[in-house]
């Protein structure tokens, strides 16, 4: 087995751990400091919105010997200033995007671009989109992402109960505010394909935080019979086992999303790439961050204002603090009383659960071996 299997089955049984869910202010502080960024760089600088949103024209042009710079400077001089984003496609041709571009505009720029790039005004194909339209695709997608919020909180206070929806969807909102902000601070193109990736991320997201809770509602099942664990120890636990997996499954989706973004995007010049490309490796780092980070430490902070979860946790420090108590009082008895101690003992920082089974457990209570004597 490899070292990181090996690691992912003594998370799974409890042997080791890190205690996310007690070190939990690091995160939020984390969280909230990263989100402070994200708001202001979406307050100061703003989204580069697309022509499909904002409205403009698109021109493609056949094979030229102008490079990109250039036909963005003449592109400039012709529009009077608009903004213009140019894309090398392939066999040398370009696709040149200005925005706010009325039809009344485009023609006359339509024949400048022909002049200064030496072709054919009949050979440059021109493409107006209207703000109206901009603005309706604008207003679907935001009642699109409304509905799939609702849905989600209702699915998730159905399934598990509301503190676990509650959680996923403050992971959820926390994850489109970080893609967001990074949109701004980049300055990368508000397209359609970001509007996909950002559902597609929230898809993502809430997939692996449904799995995390998914665990800990069957490892939480009756805890209130039971004095060896609080509810955040337990949660803590659920969040271990899965860590390993949780990790694996981001690495390997991160992989294709980076070399579309890092590659495609930087290296080969495809920027269309970029639009759909930066929300996915984005969103879904800062999925991974907030499954782990966020949802199950606030599930853990939300249950444990529970009358029952604090009388367990009170009943839980009493029984620690008389096991700690016998056994120095009597250091001699603990292998006698390994089994109540045990029950007892305060479980490491990291780790939930015990470590060990002593020997004595059953000693004298095995079954007869057959033999007669």
């Amino acid at each position: 087995m490899s070292r990181l299997g090996n690691l992912g089955a003594r998370l799974y049984r409890g042997e080791v751990g890190y205690d996310f869910v007690g070190k939990r202010k690091i995160w939020y502080g984390i969280s909230i400091l990263i989100t402070i960024t994200a708001i202001v760089g979406l307050a100061v600088r703003g989204l580069n919105m697309g022509i499909e949103f904002s409205g403009g024209a698109v021109f493609t042009t056949p094979n030229t010997k102008v490079s990109s710079t250039d036909a963005r400077q003449a592109a400039e001089e012709a529009s009077g200033g608009h903004t213009v984003v140019v894309q090398e496609l392939g066999r040398g041709g370009l696709r040149i995007q200005i925005s706010e571009l009325g039809t009344k505009e485009a023609l006359p720029v339509q024949e400048k671009l022909a002049k200064e790039l030496g072709v054919k005004t009949n050979k440059i194909d021109t493409q107006l989109v209207g703000p109206s339209w901009g603005e309706q695709i604008a207003s679907k997608a935001w009642q699109g992402l409304a509905i799939f919020m609702v849905l989600v909180v209702i699915y998730l206070a159905i399934a598990f109960e509301w503190r676990m929806a509650l959680a996923a969807l403050v992971a959820l909102i926390h994850d489109l505010t970080i893609t967001v902000g990074v949109y701004a601070l980049v300055g990368f193109e508000v397209t359609p394909g970001t509007v996909i990736g950002l559902l597609t991320i929230l898809g993502y997201s809430l997939y692996d935080t449904v799995v995390v809770f998914d665990g800990l509602k069957e490892a939480s099942k009756d805890i209130t019979k039971q004095t060896r664990f609080t509810y955040s120890e337990i949660a803590n636990r659920s969040l271990n086992s899965t860590l390993v997996r949780s990790i694996n499954t981001t690495v390997v989706a991160l992989l294709p999303v980076g070399a579309l973004l890092f590659i495609g995007g930087g290296l080969l010049g495809a920027g269309m790439l970029n639009d759909i490309s930066l929300a996915l490796f984005v969103g879904l780092a800062a999925g991974a961050y907030s499954s782990i980070f966020i949802a199950t430490p606030l599930v853990a902070d939300l249950k444990e204002r529970d009358p029952r979860m604090k009388s367990l946790a009170k009943r839980v420090k009493a029984k620690r603090a008389a096991a700690a108590k016998a056994e120095a009082a009597d250091p001699a008895a603990e292998e006698d009383d390994a089994p109540a101690l045990e029950d007892a003992a305060a479980a490491p920082s990291g780790v939930v659960g015990p470590r060990r089974q002593p020997a004595s457990r059953n000693r004298g209570r095995g079954r007869p071996s057959g033999k007669r004597r």
